[in-house]
């Protein structure tokens, strides 16, 4: 799995973010049992930045802590039908390298900071959160039911916990 990762903010984290997207990507394709090697675009960027995007593609005009731009559709979340893949690359394989794009995440730093001190854990962990949570977005799944809402903390937490990120 390949991380494009452009941190367009002054913030400097105290650990690797691109290293840190990459693992935990990693790890959430695996436990979906995806058999491709896809390319994430990661942006973080500022409360203002995240509230243009969240205008600008969603009609929402406030900031929030993640965006998730998925490439591909999914008939059931996380199962990745190759056939539909093969058939349809075009529209989301890059032409140059024939990389298979997953998608978008946008992260909003103020939201880590803020919300790694709300939820009392470090700002690794709210980053891995974000980065787990929008990797699912990416893999069909979504939260708009209280039973989507809890399969997605459910492998989110498992994500996390195999890669030893926890509530610290």
């Amino acid at each position: 799995m390949i991380f494009y990762v452009e941190n367009d903010t002054e913030h400097k984290f105290r650990f690797d973010i691109e290293t840190l997207a990459t693992s935990v990507g990693e790890e959430v394709l695996k436990n979906e049992k995806a058999a491709i090697n896809p390319v994430v675009n990661l942006l973080v960027t500022d409360a203002e930045g995240i509230r243009e995007y969240n205008k600008e593609f969603r009609n929402i005009d406030k900031e929030t802590d993640v965006l998730s731009f998925p490439n591909m559709e999914f008939e059931t979340p996380g199962i990745f039908d190759l056939e539909y893949i093969e058939e349809n690359s075009a529209d989301f394989t890059d032409p140059d390298t024939g990389e298979v794009i997953l998608g978008d995440i946008i992260i909003c730093v103020e939201r880590v900071l803020s919300q790694a001190k709300k939820y009392g854990h470090g700002v690794k962990r709210e980053f891995a959160f974000l980065v787990a949570h929008s990797m699912l977005h990416l893999c069909g799944y979504d939260h708009m039911t209280e039973a989507e809402a809890k399969i997605m903390e459910e492998k989110q937490e498992i994500a996390l916990a195999a890669l030893g990120i926890t509530r610290d």
